[in-house]
């Protein structure tokens, strides 16, 4: 019999979901020893998916072929679809601020990237999903969305979902250097 009619002995997106997963939990354990106090983690972890989202954005954008946004409902759908693209999971898009410039992205009965974690007391301020945030307001930041993003909910510290919550604060405008027109 051939090769090709043989089925997969692994499901390669759940290899790569579950080696990302590890990965992450091992960095975080890293980043705990070097810096200790769980805020000077979390801003490591900011940093981390900040860098992660900036150089991501463009290749989603590539992949997708997608035009600018028009709204921020817009946004709220391309940040679904980026997850995903990259994570292959989906969160759900909700909680809309009447205005129309709040929402929440909301994993129930899970953290995306939290399986395999346990948290002891010491660590209850620690923001595992801190990185996703991170990566969040990196990729909008590079296509002149500038957002502010706090974990309302997480799943690793009791709560029944885990929900990122994510405010438009501005526009960005296209900065040309001083002289330039």
């Amino acid at each position: 019999m051939s090769a090709k009619g043989k089925a997969p002995l692994l499901d390669n997106n759940k290899v790569n979901a579950d080696l990302i997963k590890l990965t992450y939990g091992a960095l975080v354990a890293q980043i705990l020893k070097d810096y200790e106090k769980p805020e000077d983690v979390n801003k490591q972890l900011e940093k981390l998916g900040y860098n992660i989202g900036v150089r991501l954005v463009e290749d989603f954008i590539a992949h997708h072929n997608i035009p600018r946004c028009l709204d921020f409902r817009q946004t709220a759908e391309r940040v679904q679809q980026a997850f995903r693209f990259y994570l292959g999971f989906q969160p759900a898009v909700g909680n809309w601020a009447p205005t129309g410039n709040e929402f929440s992205l909301i994993w129930d009965n899970t953290n995306p990237i939290g399986d395999f974690v346990e948290f002891p007391d010491n660590l209850r301020t620690l923001q595992y999903s801190r990185v996703l945030c991170g990566a969040i307001r990196g990729g909008l930041e590079m296509v002149q969305i500038d957002v502010a993003i706090t974990i309302a909910k997480e799943f690793l510290l009791g709560d029944q979902a885990t929900e990122l919550r994510i405010r438009f604060n501005k526009r960005l405008e296209d900065a040309l250097p001083i002289g330039e027109d």
